[in-house]
């Protein structure tokens, strides 16, 4: 049994990571392999890496017949998510949704046992009522039904929808991990907006430079939480409603997040606004996804806070300028 993931980046190194500290040699396949910063998170040595596409059937058809692939773990998307897609949509439906449909009729011809996806939490916070969002003031379940106002957000929504599709008329065993904005270390290409401000600004308060932090509230996960959400949906024994919340499980305001940096980097300068290249993709959230349906059918509790996730990103960033691996 091999597990193949696809986009080696700020999520798919993590679940590498965690699969080779379970016993197993994953596949990583990526358009653009970056191994110097995925080098950073995982033991090249232990994994296998391989160029491919997933606009290309055949080259994904050839990596699962190649390497034996029982389940795929897909965490390709366009560069930039929210961003990138409000710039150049046509591409971010194409790679978002055609790539998501390759992978799951490959899953579907060849059998395989299981396909995880990732999706995101700004589905949460688009919603347009309905039976599914009955009160307005409580948390966001994964039942709600969404009204996408940007394009990253319509291709989650779409690729949802085909999964549960491809599972109910086609026997493909699929799930979808709603990911808060994801923020941990990853030092190679991609990420997202909220990603690299978050990166950044905790870098440059260790640098004793002032730190940019986005204003409004916002629901994160760190990284490693992302990855190990991700894991337990991959190896649960029965995936039930298929669609879970990843998220820290709590609204940050940029006031808290600039006293988190303060309280783990003393002394750290922070100035709190939008850089207008990002705005799009950090919405002010008002209401926090609930993860009781997580919880309760693959065992996801984040273990990283905002102090933590704050700390960890410090002394990875702290040993990365050593030259030291963390």
């Amino acid at each position: 049994m091999a597990s193949l993931i696809i986009g080696a980046g700020l999520v798919g190194s993590q679940v590498a990571r965690i699969l080779v500290e379970r016993g197993e040699r994953p596949v990583l396949m990526d358009p653009a392999p970056q191994p110097d910063a995925l080098g950073e998170i995982v033991d090249l040595k232990r994994v296998t890496s391989i160029d491919g596409d997933v606009l290309r059937p055949l080259t994904l058809s050839n990596a699962i017949v190649g390497h034996g692939i029982t389940e795929i773990v897909h965490t390709a998307a366009n560069p930039m998510l929210t961003v990138g897609a409000q710039r150049d949509p046509y591409a971010a439906i194409q790679l978002n949704i055609m790539g998501t449909v390759n992978v799951l009729e490959a899953a579907r011809v060849h059998k395989l046992k299981r396909v995880i996806v990732s999706s995101s939490n700004v589905l949460n916070h688009f919603l347009g009522g309905g039976d599914g969002d009955p009160d307005p003031s409580a948390p966001l379940a994964e039942e709600a039904f969404p009204r996408p106002t940007t394009f990253y957000a319509t291709t989650k929504q779409a690729i949802e929808n085909l999964g549960l599709n491809y599972a109910r008329w086609s026997g493909v065993d699929f799930g979808a991990l709603r990911y808060g904005a994801v923020m941990g270390p990853w030092s190679g290409r991609g990420g997202g907006g909220p990603s690299n401000v978050f990166r950044e600004a905790v870098r440059a308060a260790l640098d004793g430079r002032e730190g940019v932090i986005p204003a409004g509230a916002m629901e994160w996960v760190y990284s490693k939480d992302a990855a190990m959400g991700t894991v337990l949906a991959l190896k649960a024994k029965d995936l039930g409603s298929r669609i879970f919340n990843c998220t820290m499980g709590r609204l940050v305001t940029a006031e808290e997040l600039a006293a988190a940096i303060r309280e783990v980097i003393p002394g750290a300068r922070t100035r709190i606004e939008t850089p207008p290249a990002t705005a799009v993709s950090m919405p002010n959230m008002r209401r926090v996804s609930d993860l009781s349906v997580a919880k309760d059918t693959i065992g996801f509790a984040p273990q990283f806070g905002l102090n933590e996730a704050v700390h960890d990103m410090a002394e990875w960033l702290k040993a990365r300028s050593k030259g030291e691996k963390r």
